[in-house]
């Protein structure tokens, strides 16, 4: 019982992993971007549920939405003033300017909410009894579970059958060919920040819900795992992106459980250079000769 504990602990992670990593990839496979900021949207996500439920009294789900619409604002925010000037720019450009990026994010909510961790309300309390009482698994694991599985089959939805799905499948193949086929590439690159940026605010609920502190650096760790779990199942696939982020969740906590708690981050990054030195492209991944 006490492995399943774990492996049920760790799918859990490993979902919150999953959602954010799905925003990194969404990102890359359109607009070939590594959004590095991408980790303290989550953190803005987490403030705003935080003050939604702790100074306005909101239930979670309402506060939730507030999260996902605040963030959506700020993804588009960022794209159009932080990326959209460096679309046709060198990628070391783009990657510096996601830096700069994300230490305005952290230093704005160090300045507004202050450095103090917050002590986040519980979006749902209490565990499920299995087993005649023997495993116990809180509610929010399972919610986390059920919230991942139904934004992954929703998104992979979207992404095949709806016109701004195809359409981002298109800017993900040629950008020119799409803007010659009359697909507006700019306003599909903005609408896949926004869609990324939502996921993000999700994930940021979800994570704090989960760890119960909430601190302006609380989504730096957690975004580099999840974009380690996206290069892990392959950047660029939204398959990928979840299972790597699962596999990513059951790995850590696993380590944590029976190796170390010290060691589970290092053994995790061994992982995947282990992986990557066998499938450069990742488990899911395709390779993609570069145009010359």
């Amino acid at each position: 019982m006490e492995f399943l504990s774990y492996l049920i602990s760790g799918i859990s992670l490993g979902s919150i992993y999953a959602i954010i990593a799905l925003g990194y990839t969404m990102v890359y496979g359109i607009a070939k971007m590594l959004n590095f900021a991408h980790g303290d949207v989550i953190m803005v996500g987490g403030y705003v549920s935080f003050c939604a439920m702790s100074y306005l009294g909101l239930p979670a789900l309402p506060a939730a939405l507030l999260a996902m619409l605040a963030c959506t604002v700020l993804g588009i925010v960022i794209e159009r003033l932080a990326y959209k000037p460096l679309r046709s720019a060198p990628s070391l450009a783009v990657l510096i300017t996601a830096i700069g990026v994300s230490y305005f994010l952290q230093n704005s909510a160090l300045l507004i909410w202050k450095a103090a961790p917050k002590s986040y309300p519980a979006v749902v309390s209490g565990s499920a009894e299995f087993f005649g009482g023997e495993l116990k698994v809180p509610y929010i694991s399972l919610l986390t579970i059920v919230i991942c599985l139904v934004i992954m089959l929703g998104l992979t939805t979207f992404v095949s059958k709806s016109k701004l799905g195809k359409a981002m499948r298109a800017c993900s193949e040629d950008k020119g060919a799409a803007q010659l086929m009359g697909i507006n590439v700019n306003r599909t690159i903005s609408m896949t920040f926004a869609i990324g940026s939502a996921l993000a605010a999700v994930a940021g609920v979800l994570l704090c819900s989960f760890n119960s502190q909430l601190m302006p650096t609380t989504g730096s760790m957690p975004g580099i795992k999840a974009f380690t779990a996206a290069v892990f199942g392959g950047i660029g696939s939204i398959p990928g992106a979840f299972l790597g982020g699962l596999l990513l969740g059951i790995i850590e906590a696993m380590a944590k459980a029976y190796i170390s708690m010290q060691l589970a981050n290092s053994i995790v990054f061994a992982v995947l250079i282990v992986v990557l030195l066998v499938k450069p492209s990742g488990l899911l991944g395709k390779y993609v000769p570069e145009k010359v």
